[in-house]
């Protein structure tokens, strides 16, 4: 048999470029085949999408003109070391390992096999999230087109050198995380002013929402947006100097750069 997609790994990353493949039709359930570790996921997701599923990666990477490695970092050495000698002539091998350098997954393939490094995030569930890739020595420019193909259809991407990988990782691909934080204490506060937390958490959640859009939409520089919102004399510089004396900014950035320090180590843990 022939495929086009192979996804070795259909846990929430795999099962949301699945979902995003199918919703903007980029592949149809006969040219998928997925892999999994356990026979009730590998049953269920075929009952679920009617996809071709398997407990083989072989049989994934024999089979695949494109493979994602939708896998955790620690296992992907492994994983590639297993799979190495099924890959096809030709084929294009996309990682979502965070950490994992291209040429620590060059250096385990064969020489005519294309490999790209991607950083989706958890927003990819939803549709709305942020991938940036990077393209090892072998890659077309079609298939950087079905990379971008492939994680446009559960958000927005961006094609960087690997160099800014890790600072990816900090910053977007950790990045949800601050921002739960952020919903959360929003709606903390408005608990503590007497909204319902359900309320709160609505109107936290989507305030940041609409805040987000707001810059991707008009293209604005988020001082220049801010500045919009606060009135001489209003209760938001009020707020404003709570967040600035509390050190949010300093916080964030201090985040960002943590998170991006821990991305450089985690190939060696």
């Amino acid at each position: 048999m022939s495929y086009k997609l192979g996804i070795i790994g259909a846990g929430k990353i795999g099962e949301a470029l699945l979902l995003g493949a199918f919703a903007r039709r980029l592949f149809k359930p006969e040219e998928i085949i997925l892999s999994v570790r356990s026979e009730a996921h590998r049953a269920d997701l075929h009952e679920r999408y009617k996809v071709e599923s398997s407990l083989d990666n072989r049989r994934v990477a024999a089979e695949s003109e494109i493979v994602i490695l939708a896998v955790k970092p620690k296992a992907i050495v492994d994983i590639l070391n297993t799979i190495s000698g099924d890959l096809r002539k030709g084929s294009l091998l996309v990682s979502t390992a965070a950490g994992v350098p291209l040429d620590i997954i060059e250096s385990r393939v064969p020489g005519y096999v294309a490999v790209v490094r991607t950083m989706p995030n958890l927003a990819i569930s939803v549709g709305e999230g942020m991938t940036v890739y990077s393209c090892g020595r072998n890659v077309s420019e079609a298939q950087a087109d079905i990379v971008t193909g492939i994680f446009g259809s559960v958000g927005r991407v961006l094609c960087l050198e690997e160099e800014h990988m890790d600072a990816v990782t900090g910053l977007s691909g950790s990045g949800p995380a601050y921002i739960y934080i952020v919903i959360e204490a929003l709606a903390d506060g408005g608990v503590k002013m007497g909204l319902s937390r359900d309320v709160a958490i609505e109107m936290a959640a989507q305030t940041v929402l609409g805040a987000a859009k707001t810059v991707l939409v008009t293209g604005e520089h988020p001082a220049k947006l801010k500045d919009q919102v606060t009135t001489p004399a209003g209760v938001t510089i009020d707020g404003i100097m709570e967040l600035e004396e509390g050190g949010l900014r300093v916080t964030l950035i201090k985040s960002v750069m943590k998170a991006t320090e821990r991305a450089r180590q985690l190939l060696h843990k």
